[in-house]
């Protein structure tokens, strides 16, 4: 009796409309079966263009494929088109989304040039205005976006839920003869505010296949139950993130644990790792982490990717973690232009190995791998390229060489004319 293989790999993506989020020429696709994006938000102040434009760039360069930008004033709303004419100016194609609480049916309608630079708008409902205003401020946002032909993303957060739609649900749950905990009335908040308005928006004339949601909590097991149940409710893509995911190791240990679950699943269209920088910080790390789980996960391949070992008694040098970390850091500079020059590069496995025990192993499965010498081992280090062992390095230049040896691979097998 034979036995079936052993499956691999993520679940099928879930079934979701295809949204378009287009600047000029460029159009990035969102649900209907396209790769997951990633994406990524600006902190500095919108009213400094210039400021804001230049990390924009940076987030762009370091591979974010939408950028969300505050707009909460008048100053804010005037400058978003000497942004989007500035990244144009740089040949920065990257479409901005607009991230609107409280005053953007004001700032909509009353800055029409913002509206149209635009590429997205993002609308909180909970931030949308109170009582009676409520409806006619949403409204207000929605005809913007239908006159702009601009899609929305409708952002519930559990921090900013609409009060008046909380008290209906928790109304409704006092009446049942065995009423829900307080956290599932939580949950059942953010799915059904989120359902709701998306339905509201195509009701005031919004076509279905404009429309993105997300339910942003900060908790991993409160983000994984309610987009399952917000994915087994709706066909809209998603957006997922934690809302504030925290500083540091901490930040990326809970995005990646509640993100890969949903992504294994087939949950999610686009992704946002949501860090607090260090102080001082880079901005572009989180676009680096977004990336970074898609392709661990193998959904997706940004940059070439570097195994190497973690080091223990036998490599008491230092010289692998040097290389490992030169190695990684010289590829993804690297990257912005070979993504052009190079096509299908990102794919390309190096391997940085610390000593004999698994360091031929290791650099045989890699496109191309070092086994540097451990403690006590001759100082040599074999370098083998698909599989097969081609050279070895010795001296005080090993990293200058290697790296030569990585460069004359890409451009032989990835260069116009290759054949790999």
């Amino acid at each position: 009796m034979s036995s079936s293989p052993i499956a691999s790999g993520p679940l099928a993506r879930r079934n979701s409309r295809r949204v378009v989020i287009s600047h000029g020429a460029r159009e990035i696709i969102v649900g209907g079966g396209a790769p997951v994006m990633v994406q990524s938000m600006t902190n500095t102040d919108t009213a400094d263009a210039i400021g804001t434009a230049i990390q924009i760039k940076e987030l762009a360069r370091a591979g974010s494929e939408i950028v969300r930008l505050t707009v909460n004033t008048p100053e804010a709303a005037a400058a978003v088109p000497a942004i989007r004419e500035q990244l144009d100016r740089m040949g920065v194609d990257v479409p901005l989304v607009g991230d609107f609480h409280y005053n953007g049916h004001t700032l909509l309608t009353d800055y029409p040039d913002c509206a149209q630079a635009l590429s997205k708008y993002r609308i909180n409902p909970g931030n949308v205005g109170k009582g009676a205003k409520r409806d006619t401020q949403f409204a207000q946002m929605i005809e913007v976006a239908c006159k702009y032909d601009k899609p929305v993303r409708i952002g519930v957060n559990w921090g900013s839920l609409d009060q008046a739609l909380l008290a209906r649900i928790m109304d409704e749950n006092a009446g049942r003869a065995e009423p829900w905990s307080a956290q599932a009335v939580m949950y059942e908040a953010l799915v059904t505010s989120a359902i709701e308005n998306a339905q509201r928006a195509e009701e005031l004339g919004m076509s279905g296949d404009k429309i993105i949601l997300s339910c942003k909590v900060s908790g991993v097991q409160d983000l994984i139950a309610v987009y399952r149940e917000l994915a087994r409710r709706c066909d809209y893509p998603l957006h997922l993130g934690l809302t504030e995911a925290g500083m540091g190791s901490k930040g990326i240990v809970a995005s990646t644990a509640a993100l890969s679950v949903l992504l294994q699943e087939g949950i999610g269209d686009t992704i946002r790792i949501s860090l607090t920088p260090e102080p001082g910080g880079d901005r572009t790390k989180e676009v680096v982490v977004g990336q970074e789980i898609l392709q661990t996960m193998g959904l997706r391949k940004f940059t070439p990717m570097v195994i190497a070992c973690p080091g223990c008694g036998r490599t008491t040098s230092t010289v692998f973690q040097d290389l490992a970390d030169k190695i990684q850091t010289f590829l993804r500079e690297q990257m912005p232009v070979w993504k052009g020059k190079y096509p299908g590069v990102e794919a390309m496995n190096v391997a940085v190995m610390g000593c004999i025990v698994n360091g031929p192993g290791e650099s045989k499965h890699a496109n191309i791998g070092i086994s540097l010498p451990g403690t006590g081992e001759s100082p040599a280090a074999p370098v083998f390229i698909d599989g097969e062992k081609k050279v070895t390095l010795r001296g005080e230049r090993i990293a200058e060489e290697f790296q030569n040896v990585v460069l004359e691979y890409v451009e032989s097998h990835y260069g116009q004319g290759s054949h790999s």
